[in-house]
């Protein structure tokens, strides 16, 4: 496959208020954002033309901004308006859509005081995080970085910065022909892989991780009520590497992987099941619906 660079290609971003040209969306090499990691960002899917849960992503990049100690000039109600807007500018009906905010060049010190505000936000085409069937299953290793507690990191925030780890950890995974790497909390026990949550299936319920050091994804609540729905029991506590084994089925779930099934971790082995595919069809169906109908399947 053929990679097109992100600073080359067609289109239209919205950048601070106002579409412009993709090639000529840029930012200061100097900009607070780029050397000390103050940014926060959104990761969304459209369906059929609407933006899965758009709103809930907006109010979490301005909580995200917050958590960091800014405030995003724009409403929620501008951002929903603009991540429409690029959609329709770059002839989307499906695709992903990425805003970002940071901080920008008027200073440049660890202290960010006297910088502005900016915030962008991209879409493009980008049919699966995962190539091939999501039924098939991919293959995760252990990462060696782990997530870090909440008290030396802001992690109720989706910043730029806790991506770090995880990028070195997805690299390390795909040299070594995985498709990603599943991480573990700074007490040992699991969290998430690099950029989704992971549940698991264990004696016919629902298993995933609590949430104390990492998002609670948007997905990861969607796919814990659609679940429910089905009257599966579903429980999020603490979960040991030692009970990965006891699983017989493991899936990931998260807005660019969507519901994805995972067949090895390390050593253990799982065979894609029932429970993964019911809620990978559910889930699927409901991403296609509008608003209120989303609303009213998840209330």
């Amino acid at each position: 496959m053929t990679l097109v660079p992100f600073d080359d290609r067609d289109g239209w971003i919205w950048l601070d208020g106002a579409l412009v040209p993709w090639r000529d969306a840029k930012l200061h090499v100097l900009s607070h954002g780029l050397h000390y990691a103050s940014g926060v960002f959104e990761g969304e899917r459209a369906y059929a033309g609407t933006i899965f849960r758009l709103r809930d992503h907006t109010d979490r990049l301005h909580h995200s901004a917050r958590v960091m100690g800014f405030d995003i000039p724009w409403s929620a109600e501008e951002i929903d308006a603009a991540c429409a807007a690029v959609l329709t500018a770059n002839g989307l009906s499906d695709g992903y859509v990425r805003p970002i905010a940071w901080r920008g060049s008027e200073a440049l010190a660890v202290s960010a005081a006297g910088t502005s505000v900016h915030l962008a936000i991209a879409a493009w085409a980008w049919p699966s995080y995962f190539a091939g069937n999501r039924m098939e299953g991919i293959r995760l290793t252990m990462a060696e970085w782990r997530r870090p507690p909440p008290d030396t990191a802001p992690t109720a925030a989706k910043a730029t910065g806790l991506y770090m780890i995880g990028t070195m950890s997805k690299m390390k995974a795909e040299a070594a022909g995985y498709a990603d790497a599943l991480m573990l909390d700074w007490r040992g026990r699991v969290s998430e892989a690099t950029g989704a949550n992971v549940f698991f299936v264990i004696d016919g319920e629902l298993h995933t991780p609590d949430p104390d050091c990492f998002l609670d994804g948007i997905t990861r609540r969607t796919v814990i009520r659609l679940a429910q729905k089905q009257q599966m029991k579903v429980i999020a506590r603490p979960i040991e590497p030692e009970e990965i084994g006891r699983a017989s089925e493991v899936f990931l779930a998260g807005t660019a992987a969507e519901v994805t099934a995972v067949r090895e971790i390390g050593e253990h082995r799982f065979t894609p099941g029932r429970v993964t595919e019911s809620l990978m069809q559910s889930y699927d169906a409901l991403v296609r619906q509008g608003d209120a109908e989303v609303r009213q399947a998840l209330s």
